[in-house]
């Protein structure tokens, strides 16, 4: 049975009986009866009192008035600090806490040329004309690979994908569903329980990414266990295979200290790579089998690639088509819907928003696959920069990816070859550099 956190009351109110006056005291300390402030005052028109009474009304509306501002000023601000940094439609059932950033630190620009500097040998050049078209203005990187071998067949801002990784926000749930599945933690049948009147699925979970939910379970996981499932899931080592220019990503040694909960529903402590996404989504869209990513650089390699198999998920494999759902239903109804540019196309894939504090920058992830056609496609998406960037924009833009090749039949037969990748207005890519 799913088990929810069980967590202390935020605060206690104490609450107080009425302040009350003594009516003991009627004298003062002469002993002559006490005289009240109206008394001692010399008599006055009636006028005069008039006005005296009616300043004394407006005094105490005035107070009135200002005290529930000031209540609901402080409400704000609390309940603003309390807020994660996520896209859970469920606020009202979080626990997590966070703290707000109320002055953007972010370094990294949210609209830049991100084909500059890339290398396109060896790429297939109608997908990568259709990412360059699908990204646009944002400063972010787009990993197409073929999910059935493991060939990468374009990558837009290189040098972005190659970097040493970035917090992974709430795409890491895939792992952690995968691994509470696997334990017993959680069933696709069962609804967990948030609450005394409120359980969730785990396809509704996934598909509109629900932190309590995921914090749960990992909290129920425990740390070591959590490092297991990411470390088979391709986590903590490098996604390529002989890509010189490629970074792992980072698996922290010891619990974060944001606690399990943090780590499974926002990816605290863990730095992924656009690449290990990929291979992870790879493995899920083809049913268990993590292969090398190779990324040939000329035609010859092209010509001579063969696919190479990491290793064989066994633990997991089993349990992947009960994800899936979530994934799909991200897509139709959830965090990822301006991904879906065709209701007779099925989309499935998992967002992630959230703030990097070490770079520091705002992150959208998307990673998806598509299941209709004869190529099967997995898109990822890593968008940088301000608060525009978010999971949902990111899953936009790989929506506009599988568009632009579904609109030139790319995944129909005999389709043809593009001769030559789109150039944005600036500087796009040089080959042989």
């Amino acid at each position: 049975m799913f088990v929810p956190l069980q967590t202390a009351p935020a605060g206690v109110d104490n609450k107080k009986g009425p302040l009350t006056a003594s009516h003991s005291e009627t004298s003062g300390p002469s002993g002559r009866p006490r005289q009240s402030f109206l008394s001692t005052m010399p008599l006055r028109t009636p006028k005069s009192i008039i006005l005296i009474l009616s300043a004394f009304v407006l005094f105490s509306t005035s107070a009135l008035a200002t005290a529930p501002q000031h209540r609901r000023h402080r409400r704000h601000v609390a309940r603003a600090a309390s807020v994660a940094e996520g896209h859970s439609p469920y606020r009202h059932a979080s626990v997590l806490r966070r703290r707000r950033i109320f002055q953007e630190t972010w370094t990294s620009p949210t609209f830049a040329d991100s084909t500059a500097g890339d290398l396109i040998d060896g790429e297939d050049l109608n997908v990568r004309r259709a990412a360059v078209q699908a990204l646009g203005p944002y400063n972010g990187t787009v990993v197409v690979a073929d999910p059935s071998s493991g060939r990468i067949l374009t990558i837009v801002n290189q040098k972005l994908a190659f970097q040493s990784g970035f917090q992974p926000c709430s795409t890491i749930k895939l792992v952690a569903a995968l691994a509470g599945l696997s334990e017993g933690i959680i069933n696709k049948e069962d609804n967990g329980r948030l609450g005394r009147r409120w359980s969730l699925s785990l396809t509704e979970a996934i598909a509109h990414s629900n932190n309590y939910y995921f914090a749960t379970v990992g909290e129920r996981l425990g740390f070591e266990r959590i490092e297991k499932y990411a470390k088979e899931l391709g986590l903590g080592e490098k996604a390529g295979l002989d890509i010189p220019t490629e970074e792992a990503g980072t698996l922290p040694p010891t619990p974060p200290d944001e606690g399990l909960g943090m780590m499974t529903s926002f990816g605290s402590g863990i730095y992924l790579t656009p690449l290990q996404l990929t291979a992870l989504v790879s493995a899920i869209a083809n049913g268990g089998t993590l292969y090398w990513l190779q990324y040939p650089r000329s035609t010859d390699e092209v010509a001579h690639f063969e696919p190479k198999v990491k290793r064989a998920l066994e633990d997991v494999s089993k349990f992947i088509p009960e994800i899936r759902p979530g994934m799909e239903g991200a897509v139709e109804h959830g965090t990822a819907r301006r991904a879906a540019y065709d209701p007779s196309v099925t989309i499935m894939g998992k967002t992630g928003t959230c703030t990097d504090t070490r770079s520091p920058t705002h992150l959208g992830w998307f990673g998806s696959f598509n299941q209709v056609g004869d190529r099967k496609l997995v898109v990822t998406v890593l968008l940088t920069g301000g608060r525009p960037i978010s999971g949902p924009v990111a899953s936009g833009i790989a929506g506009r990816v599988y568009k632009n090749l579904a609109d030139e039949n790319y995944f129909g037969p005999n389709t043809p070859a593009a001769a030559v990748a789109l150039l944005s207005t600036q500087s796009c890519c040089q080959a042989g550099r």
